[in-house]
Protein backbone atom coordinates (compact mmCIF):
# COMPACT_ATOMS: atom_id res chain seq x y z
CA UNK A 1 0.00 0.00 0.00
CA UNK A 2 1.03 3.44 -0.59
CA UNK A 3 -0.33 6.84 0.48
CA UNK A 4 -2.29 9.68 -0.95
CA UNK A 5 -1.29 12.71 1.32
CA UNK A 6 -2.82 15.83 1.33
CA UNK A 7 -1.29 19.33 -0.09
CA UNK A 8 -0.87 22.35 1.99
CA UNK A 9 0.72 25.73 1.26
CA UNK A 10 2.96 26.53 3.91
CA UNK A 11 3.19 30.56 4.82
CA UNK A 12 6.72 32.30 5.76
CA UNK A 13 9.91 30.24 6.10
CA UNK A 14 8.42 26.80 6.90
CA UNK A 15 9.79 24.00 4.98
CA UNK A 16 7.85 23.62 1.60
CA UNK A 17 5.44 20.23 1.44
CA UNK A 18 6.96 19.24 -1.46
CA UNK A 19 10.63 18.39 0.45
CA UNK A 20 7.96 16.40 2.75
CA UNK A 21 6.80 14.77 0.10
CA UNK A 22 9.95 13.88 -1.18
CA UNK A 23 11.22 13.42 2.26
CA UNK A 24 8.79 10.06 1.78
CA UNK A 25 8.25 9.68 -1.67
CA UNK A 26 8.74 5.92 -1.60
CA UNK A 27 5.44 5.52 0.27
CA UNK A 28 3.77 7.89 -1.42
CA UNK A 29 1.91 7.38 -4.77
CA UNK A 30 -0.49 10.58 -5.12
CA UNK A 31 -0.78 14.05 -3.66
CA UNK A 32 -4.68 15.43 -3.42
CA UNK A 33 -5.37 19.57 -3.18
CA UNK A 34 -8.14 22.06 -4.26
CA UNK A 35 -8.03 24.94 -6.28
CA UNK A 36 -8.02 28.31 -4.57
CA UNK A 37 -11.05 29.49 -3.34
CA UNK A 38 -13.28 27.25 -5.34
CA UNK A 39 -15.70 25.20 -2.16
CA UNK A 40 -14.08 21.65 -1.28
CA UNK A 41 -13.93 19.88 1.91
CA UNK A 42 -11.88 21.97 3.67
CA UNK A 43 -11.96 26.10 3.79
CA UNK A 44 -10.18 28.23 1.46
CA UNK A 45 -6.79 28.23 0.11
CA UNK A 46 -6.24 31.77 -1.01
CA UNK A 47 -8.76 34.10 0.53
CA UNK A 48 -9.91 34.80 4.21
CA UNK A 49 -12.40 37.92 5.19
CA UNK A 50 -11.84 39.64 1.60
CA UNK A 51 -7.96 39.01 2.42
CA UNK A 52 -6.36 37.75 -0.31
CA UNK A 53 -2.83 36.04 -1.16
CA UNK A 54 -2.37 37.15 -4.59
CA UNK A 55 0.80 34.53 -4.77
CA UNK A 56 -1.25 31.31 -3.77
CA UNK A 57 -1.24 29.97 -7.31
CA UNK A 58 2.05 31.00 -8.31
CA UNK A 59 3.11 29.31 -5.34
CA UNK A 60 0.58 26.08 -5.54
CA UNK A 61 1.82 25.90 -9.31
CA UNK A 62 5.48 26.15 -8.36
CA UNK A 63 4.93 22.80 -6.04
CA UNK A 64 2.45 21.00 -8.40
CA UNK A 65 5.70 20.68 -10.97
CA UNK A 66 7.49 19.72 -8.29
CA UNK A 67 5.72 17.29 -6.73
CA UNK A 68 4.85 15.74 -10.63
CA UNK A 69 8.59 15.84 -11.33
CA UNK A 70 8.64 12.92 -8.78
CA UNK A 71 6.28 10.97 -10.56
CA UNK A 72 3.79 11.22 -7.88
CA UNK A 73 0.02 11.22 -9.28
CA UNK A 74 -2.10 14.77 -8.49
CA UNK A 75 -5.68 14.89 -7.42
CA UNK A 76 -7.69 17.70 -7.62
CA UNK A 77 -10.58 18.21 -5.06
CA UNK A 78 -13.96 19.33 -6.39
CA UNK A 79 -15.00 17.77 -3.57
CA UNK A 80 -17.77 20.46 -1.72
CA UNK A 81 -20.52 19.19 -0.22
CA UNK A 82 -22.78 21.85 -1.58
CA UNK A 83 -22.84 24.20 -4.76
CA UNK A 84 -25.66 26.07 -4.12
CA UNK A 85 -27.58 27.31 -7.24
CA UNK A 86 -24.82 26.52 -9.51
CA UNK A 87 -25.11 22.46 -8.84
CA UNK A 88 -26.39 21.71 -12.04
CA UNK A 89 -25.42 24.79 -13.82
CA UNK A 90 -22.76 25.41 -16.97
CA UNK A 91 -21.30 27.85 -14.98
CA UNK A 92 -20.05 25.19 -12.55
CA UNK A 93 -18.86 22.86 -15.51
CA UNK A 94 -16.68 25.58 -17.73
CA UNK A 95 -15.30 26.53 -13.89
CA UNK A 96 -14.24 22.88 -13.30
CA UNK A 97 -13.17 22.32 -17.12
CA UNK A 98 -11.06 25.58 -17.22
CA UNK A 99 -9.29 24.78 -14.36
CA UNK A 100 -8.64 21.43 -15.52
CA UNK A 101 -7.55 23.10 -18.55
CA UNK A 102 -5.13 25.68 -16.94
CA UNK A 103 -3.35 22.73 -15.06
CA UNK A 104 -3.05 20.54 -18.14
CA UNK A 105 -0.64 23.73 -18.92
CA UNK A 106 1.00 24.81 -16.00
CA UNK A 107 2.00 21.57 -14.36
CA UNK A 108 2.08 18.46 -16.54
CA UNK A 109 -2.03 18.02 -15.82
CA UNK A 110 -4.05 16.09 -13.19
CA UNK A 111 -4.50 12.67 -13.04
CA UNK A 112 -7.25 12.26 -10.78
CA UNK A 113 -10.22 14.48 -9.87
CA UNK A 114 -11.90 13.46 -6.30
CA UNK A 115 -15.56 15.00 -6.08
CA UNK A 116 -18.67 14.32 -3.86
CA UNK A 117 -20.69 15.62 -7.31
CA UNK A 118 -22.34 13.29 -9.52
CA UNK A 119 -22.75 16.61 -11.86
CA UNK A 120 -19.53 17.40 -11.68
CA UNK A 121 -18.15 13.61 -12.09
CA UNK A 122 -20.11 13.72 -15.40
CA UNK A 123 -18.13 16.73 -16.86
CA UNK A 124 -15.42 15.40 -16.46
CA UNK A 125 -16.38 11.99 -18.14
CA UNK A 126 -17.73 13.92 -20.36
CA UNK A 127 -14.59 16.47 -21.66
CA UNK A 128 -11.23 14.42 -19.70
CA UNK A 129 -11.99 11.02 -20.30
CA UNK A 130 -8.55 9.80 -19.20
CA UNK A 131 -8.84 11.09 -15.67
CA UNK A 132 -9.54 9.01 -13.39
CA UNK A 133 -13.08 10.12 -11.63
CA UNK A 134 -12.46 9.49 -7.77
CA UNK A 135 -16.11 9.18 -5.39
CA UNK A 136 -15.15 11.41 -2.12
CA UNK A 137 -15.24 10.08 1.34
CA UNK A 138 -17.88 12.74 1.69
CA UNK A 139 -20.80 10.63 -0.27
CA UNK A 140 -20.60 8.19 2.21
CA UNK A 141 -20.78 5.26 0.13
CA UNK A 142 -20.30 2.30 1.78
CA UNK A 143 -22.14 -0.56 0.09
CA UNK A 144 -22.44 -2.13 -2.87
CA UNK A 145 -25.52 -0.83 -3.36
CA UNK A 146 -24.35 2.64 -3.39
CA UNK A 147 -21.21 1.65 -5.75
CA UNK A 148 -23.69 0.39 -8.43
CA UNK A 149 -25.65 3.10 -8.33
CA UNK A 150 -22.78 5.53 -9.40
CA UNK A 151 -20.52 2.61 -11.44
CA UNK A 152 -21.04 4.95 -14.75
CA UNK A 153 -19.56 7.61 -13.31
CA UNK A 154 -16.81 7.04 -11.03
CA UNK A 155 -13.79 4.72 -11.34
CA UNK A 156 -12.53 4.55 -7.90
CA UNK A 157 -15.12 4.61 -4.44
CA UNK A 158 -13.36 6.36 -1.15
CA UNK A 159 -15.09 3.81 0.94
CA UNK A 160 -17.35 5.06 4.00
CA UNK A 161 -15.29 5.46 7.36
CA UNK A 162 -17.38 3.94 9.25
CA UNK A 163 -17.15 0.35 7.97
CA UNK A 164 -12.87 1.13 8.02
CA UNK A 165 -13.33 -1.77 10.95
CA UNK A 166 -15.23 -3.80 9.74
CA UNK A 167 -12.59 -6.29 7.70
CA UNK A 168 -15.82 -8.75 6.59
CA UNK A 169 -17.79 -6.14 4.88
CA UNK A 170 -13.99 -4.26 3.27
CA UNK A 171 -13.87 -7.80 1.64
CA UNK A 172 -17.35 -7.75 0.11
CA UNK A 173 -16.72 -4.52 -1.20
CA UNK A 174 -13.09 -5.22 -2.51
CA UNK A 175 -14.84 -8.23 -4.31
CA UNK A 176 -17.27 -6.63 -6.28
CA UNK A 177 -15.09 -3.83 -6.81
CA UNK A 178 -12.05 -5.83 -7.97
CA UNK A 179 -15.01 -7.75 -11.02
CA UNK A 180 -16.23 -4.05 -11.53
CA UNK A 181 -13.13 -3.13 -12.56
CA UNK A 182 -13.35 -0.44 -9.77
CA UNK A 183 -10.85 0.47 -7.15
CA UNK A 184 -11.32 0.87 -3.47
CA UNK A 185 -9.64 4.26 -1.33
CA UNK A 186 -9.17 3.96 2.30
CA UNK A 187 -9.22 7.04 4.69
CA UNK A 188 -7.39 5.87 7.62
CA UNK A 189 -6.61 8.88 9.90
CA UNK A 190 -10.07 10.76 10.05
CA UNK A 191 -10.81 12.13 13.79
CA UNK A 192 -14.45 12.70 12.80
CA UNK A 193 -16.92 10.69 14.78
CA UNK A 194 -18.08 7.41 13.53
CA UNK A 195 -21.68 7.48 12.02
CA UNK A 196 -21.51 11.02 12.60
CA UNK A 197 -24.96 12.95 12.71
CA UNK A 198 -23.91 16.27 12.39
CA UNK A 199 -21.77 15.54 8.77
CA UNK A 200 -24.07 16.91 6.68
CA UNK A 201 -24.45 20.31 8.55
CA UNK A 202 -20.83 20.60 8.83
CA UNK A 203 -20.17 19.80 5.59
CA UNK A 204 -22.50 22.07 4.50
CA UNK A 205 -20.85 24.73 6.40
CA UNK A 206 -17.57 24.25 5.36
CA UNK A 207 -19.16 24.43 1.59
CA UNK A 208 -20.06 27.61 2.47
CA UNK A 209 -17.87 28.66 5.08
CA UNK A 210 -16.62 32.02 3.19
CA UNK A 211 -20.12 33.51 3.22
CA UNK A 212 -20.73 32.39 7.32
CA UNK A 213 -17.77 33.96 8.18
CA UNK A 214 -18.64 37.39 7.05
CA UNK A 215 -21.99 36.89 8.70
CA UNK A 216 -23.01 37.67 12.56
CA UNK A 217 -23.54 34.15 14.00
CA UNK A 218 -24.96 32.46 17.24
CA UNK A 219 -22.36 32.97 20.05
CA UNK A 220 -23.79 30.52 22.85
CA UNK A 221 -23.85 27.53 19.98
CA UNK A 222 -21.14 25.12 18.86
CA UNK A 223 -22.43 23.79 15.95
CA UNK A 224 -19.67 20.27 15.95
CA UNK A 225 -21.04 17.26 17.67
CA UNK A 226 -17.30 16.21 18.67
CA UNK A 227 -16.40 18.98 20.48
CA UNK A 228 -19.73 19.17 22.17
CA UNK A 229 -20.10 15.91 23.23
CA UNK A 230 -16.46 15.64 24.41
CA UNK A 231 -17.27 18.46 27.39
CA UNK A 232 -18.39 15.06 28.80
CA UNK A 233 -15.75 13.41 30.29
CA UNK A 234 -17.86 10.38 30.83
CA UNK A 235 -18.07 10.28 27.01
CA UNK A 236 -14.36 10.21 26.19
CA UNK A 237 -14.26 6.41 25.61
CA UNK A 238 -15.76 7.45 22.22
CA UNK A 239 -12.54 9.01 20.95
CA UNK A 240 -11.82 5.36 21.09
CA UNK A 241 -15.01 3.79 18.63
CA UNK A 242 -14.46 6.25 15.99
CA UNK A 243 -13.13 5.34 12.64
CA UNK A 244 -9.02 5.70 12.60
CA UNK A 245 -6.64 3.35 12.30
CA UNK A 246 -3.36 3.01 14.03
CA UNK A 247 -0.31 3.18 11.90
CA UNK A 248 0.47 -0.34 13.86
CA UNK A 249 -2.24 -1.69 12.60
CA UNK A 250 -2.63 -0.35 8.86
CA UNK A 251 -1.01 -4.10 7.40
CA UNK A 252 -3.76 -5.59 8.01
CA UNK A 253 -5.49 -3.64 4.86
CA UNK A 254 -3.17 -5.19 2.57
CA UNK A 255 -4.59 -6.87 -0.10
CA UNK A 256 -7.73 -4.95 0.30
CA UNK A 257 -6.72 -1.49 -0.31
CA UNK A 258 -3.49 0.13 -2.91
CA UNK A 259 -4.09 3.20 -1.66
CA UNK A 260 -4.03 4.69 1.58
CA UNK A 261 -5.47 8.33 2.49
CA UNK A 262 -3.88 10.37 4.88
CA UNK A 263 -5.62 13.50 5.95
CA UNK A 264 -2.93 16.77 6.32
CA UNK A 265 -4.59 19.33 4.33
CA UNK A 266 -5.21 21.12 7.02
CA UNK A 267 -2.90 19.23 9.96
CA UNK A 268 -0.59 21.30 12.31
CA UNK A 269 2.65 18.70 11.31
CA UNK A 270 1.66 16.90 8.46
CA UNK A 271 5.47 15.14 8.35
CA UNK A 272 4.86 13.68 11.29
CA UNK A 273 1.48 12.04 10.19
CA UNK A 274 3.03 11.09 6.83
CA UNK A 275 6.10 9.37 8.82
CA UNK A 276 4.28 7.74 11.60
CA UNK A 277 2.35 5.62 8.82
CA UNK A 278 5.05 5.23 6.73
CA UNK A 279 7.36 3.65 9.88
CA UNK A 280 4.29 1.72 10.89
CA UNK A 281 4.09 2.81 14.41
CA UNK A 282 4.04 6.46 16.27
CA UNK A 283 4.98 7.23 20.09
CA UNK A 284 2.95 9.72 21.99
CA UNK A 285 -0.31 11.04 21.71
CA UNK A 286 -2.90 9.07 19.28
CA UNK A 287 -5.35 12.30 18.91
CA UNK A 288 -1.98 13.88 17.02
CA UNK A 289 -2.13 11.72 14.09
CA UNK A 290 -6.42 12.50 13.08
CA UNK A 291 -7.50 15.01 11.22
CA UNK A 292 -9.07 16.58 13.17
CA UNK A 293 -7.27 15.89 16.18
CA UNK A 294 -9.44 16.78 19.15
CA UNK A 295 -6.64 16.19 21.58
CA UNK A 296 -7.28 19.88 23.21
CA UNK A 297 -10.79 18.59 23.76
CA UNK A 298 -9.16 16.96 26.50
CA UNK A 299 -5.77 18.11 27.43
CA UNK A 300 -3.89 17.97 29.40
CA UNK A 301 -5.07 14.32 29.07
CA UNK A 302 -3.36 12.41 26.08
CA UNK A 303 -4.12 8.68 24.34
CA UNK A 304 -0.91 7.14 24.73
CA UNK A 305 -0.24 5.25 21.34
CA UNK A 306 1.94 2.76 23.16
CA UNK A 307 -0.48 1.87 25.52
CA UNK A 308 -2.92 -0.45 23.91
CA UNK A 309 -3.41 -3.70 24.68
CA UNK A 310 -2.48 -6.08 22.06
CA UNK A 311 -5.99 -7.69 21.52
CA UNK A 312 -7.00 -4.01 20.41
CA UNK A 313 -7.17 -4.61 16.45
CA UNK A 314 -8.83 -7.53 16.61
CA UNK A 315 -11.44 -6.73 19.37
CA UNK A 316 -12.42 -3.16 17.32
CA UNK A 317 -12.25 -5.33 13.91
CA UNK A 318 -14.29 -7.95 14.50
CA UNK A 319 -17.09 -7.39 17.38
CA UNK A 320 -20.69 -6.87 16.25
CA UNK A 321 -20.07 -2.69 16.62
CA UNK A 322 -22.83 -2.11 19.04
CA UNK A 323 -20.90 0.46 21.53
CA UNK A 324 -24.25 1.05 23.50
CA UNK A 325 -24.07 -2.33 24.79
CA UNK A 326 -20.45 -2.91 25.32
CA UNK A 327 -17.70 -1.79 27.85
CA UNK A 328 -14.84 -2.96 26.00
CA UNK A 329 -13.45 0.78 25.11
CA UNK A 330 -14.13 2.02 28.38
CA UNK A 331 -12.08 -0.37 29.84
CA UNK A 332 -9.16 0.79 26.99
CA UNK A 333 -9.83 3.85 27.51
CA UNK A 334 -8.62 4.13 31.39
CA UNK A 335 -5.40 1.95 30.02
CA UNK A 336 -4.13 4.19 27.26
CA UNK A 337 -5.19 7.90 28.71
CA UNK A 338 -2.73 9.64 30.40
CA UNK A 339 -2.47 12.76 32.35
CA UNK A 340 0.77 14.73 30.90
CA UNK A 341 0.42 18.13 33.21
CA UNK A 342 3.69 18.37 34.39
CA UNK A 343 5.53 15.55 32.74
CA UNK A 344 7.97 15.44 29.93
CA UNK A 345 7.84 13.81 26.40
CA UNK A 346 9.28 10.75 26.69
CA UNK A 347 9.15 9.94 22.93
Amino acid sequence: MKFAVGFQLFEGEKEPFSHIVADYREHISEVFFAWQDIPSGRGSVATLHGFTDWNAQRKTEEELRAIKAMGIKLDLLFNGNCYGAFALSEKLANTVSSVVEHLRYEVGGVDIITTASPAIAHTIRQNFPEIEVRASVNMRIGTVKGMEYMADLFDSFHVQRDYNRDLSHLRMLKEWADGAGKKLILLANSGCFSFCSGQTFHDNMVAHEAEICEIKNLDDFNPYVCWRTLKDREKWHMLLQNTWIRPEDLHHYEGLFDTVKLATRMHALPGLVIGAYARGYHCGNTLDLFEPGLGRAISPYIIDNMAFPEDWFERTSSCDKNCHKCNYCKSVLEKVLMNTEGLEDEC
